[in-house]
């Protein structure tokens, strides 16, 4: 244990010599205010031996040396990759006595001289980025919460209210600018490294620090969009629009909708429709069956993605103690009411929680995101049959850390239920959506066998000393030979 400490004080003091003004201590302002600003309170909790706080890929670069001693092995310290700070897989962006590498100052934006490709740095949230473009009338395939960072969820996937249209969001990525275990900058695309560009499509932190994307913009005027809030005895109309909105064909690529059912301590139950159609068309005709269904309240109107990827936050709790799990059905209307059944039965066990809201929402995935370019990517989609998809996002917020281990246990109960009654209904699609998966969960597995083993090869190729598997704790790690 000393060893251990003596390395990570080294490393801090190192550091701190190195990146001048960017490293910060525990009882610091800069180091108070970085971990105060996570998603969760459980990260928040979490306390790094010193905070670095990059402002540049070189600078990310000097901190990769120092932390593994330029790639060889063993490393001198364990360290934590954030970006936006998002996840709720504990210690996937932070590090109990490790080094945290929080690249929010990475948050350059700008485009090619035709406004065809927009450079993003990873420290940027989507509401930011979406703020320089609204204002000329382009967009990109990104995240639909104002303060989701760039680089978590890109390269986990992405699914955006445009991903209909151009698929997921690193399906649109055109370049990623990525600081390797040795320390060196290279980029990954369909010219240069061809094989690591295609494990960062799904490949998570398992490769090195990407610190910049190039992404593909294109033009978005305001679109129709919004919230609409229905009584809870709509439950049996809510699960028939939801099953015949995503089994419907053609899709309606410009249409996206996320059904939400839920309990919340303060309130009671609630169904509430995320709506969007990313044309200024009101009441189109892909949502005839779910408009149809009377609704208690509701903001629908014509905005930009600025205005709505704020309004998406405030259905958030920011700094609350919470927890995401998933799972995949087809989406039959069989499977869904399964779903639901099942969810439903678990209130009995959570409503006394303090601060409770438990909540199951249910995205649409149809082949025109997953399949779009399924055989680029190493989700292990392209295998389906262009069958529509449904993926389950289990939400919880609660407030006493003495609930965390029950919390847990229901969860895992509950995704358990869902999976074996659809299971019974061959309505249950073994991928799990890497960036709403528990920290008990294993998303990369859920690739396939085939995908895994392309992943474990480029890992050695680019990181042959193990050190994003190894001593980059956080996050899902690609399985072992023999256990995907």
């Amino acid at each position: 244990m000393d060893n251990v400490t003596s390395s990570i004080e080294s490393c801090c003091l190192s550091l701190s010599l190195l990146l001048k003004g960017m490293v910060s201590f525990p009882g610091s302002l800069a180091y108070t205010a970085s971990l105060a600003s996570y998603f969760t309170l459980q990260m928040t909790d979490i306390r790094p031996s010193c905070i670095v706080s990059p402002t540049t890929a070189d600078d990310v670069s000097t901190a990769i040396h120092v932390l593994t001693s330029g790639g060889s092995s063993p490393p001198l310290c364990k360290f934590a990759i954030r970006s936006g700070g998002h996840s709720t897989s504990i210690g996937a962006s932070n590090i109990q006595d490790g080094v945290t590498i929080d690249l929010r100052n990475l948050n350059t934006i700008s485009l090619s001289p035709d406004k065809s490709i927009a450079s993003i740095g990873v420290g940027n949230t989507w509401g930011t980025v979406y703020s320089n473009l609204d204002e000329l009338n382009l967009s990109v395939v990104g995240g639909r919460t104002s303060s989701v960072g760039v680089g978590g969820l890109t390269l986990g996937g992405g699914i955006s209210y445009f991903g209909p249209r151009y698929g997921w969001t690193f399906d649109t990525v055109t370049n990623f600018e990525i600081v390797l275990a040795n320390g060196s900058i290279v980029h990954a695309n369909n010219d240069e490294n061809t094989n690591l560009f295609w494990a960062l499509h799904g490949g998570a932190n398992n490769f090195g620090v990407v610190t910049r994307i190039d992404i593909q913009s294109f033009d978005q005027s305001e679109f129709w969009d919004g919230i609409s809030y229905h009584a809870t005895p709509m439950y049996d109309e809510e699960i028939a629009a939801l099953s015949e909105f995503s089994m419907r064909a053609p899709y309606d690529e410009f249409a996206s909708l996320i059904g939400t059912f839920g309990y919340s301590a303060a309130s009671g139950p609630f169904i509430a429709n995320s709506i969007e159609y990313t044309k200024n068309e009101p009441n189109p005709l892909a949502f005839r069956r779910i408009l149809s269904i009377p609704s208690v309240n509701s903001t629908l109107r014509v905005t930009n993605m600025t205005d709505l990827a704020v309004e998406t936050e405030t259905q958030q709790m920011i700094g609350e103690r919470a927890a995401y799990a998933t799972a995949t059905i087809h989406p039959t209307n069989e499977a869904i009411d399964a779903a639901l059944r099942a969810w439903n039965s678990s209130l009995s066990s959570i409503r006394d929680i303090a601060g409770i809201i438990w909540s199951i929402s249910l995205e649409p995935l149809p082949p025109s995101i997953y399949a779009r370019y399924s055989k680029d990517n190493a989700l292990g989609l392209h295998r389906r049959q262009d069958d529509p998809l449904l993926v389950i996002l289990l939400s919880v917020i609660w407030s006493k850390a003495k609930d965390d281990n029950k919390i847990e246990r229901e969860m895992k109960a509950l995704i358990h239920l869902i999976e074996k009654e659809a299971e019974k209904l061959g309505a249950l699609d073994p991928f799990l959506y890497l960036n709403y998966a528990a920290s008990w969960q294993n998303p990369i597995a859920s690739y396939g066998e085939t995908s895994v083993s392309r992943l474990r090869r480029v890992q050695r190729e680019y990181d042959p000393t193990g050190i994003f598997a190894n001593h980059v704790p956080g996050g899902f790690k690609i399985p072992n030979q023999g256990t995907a």
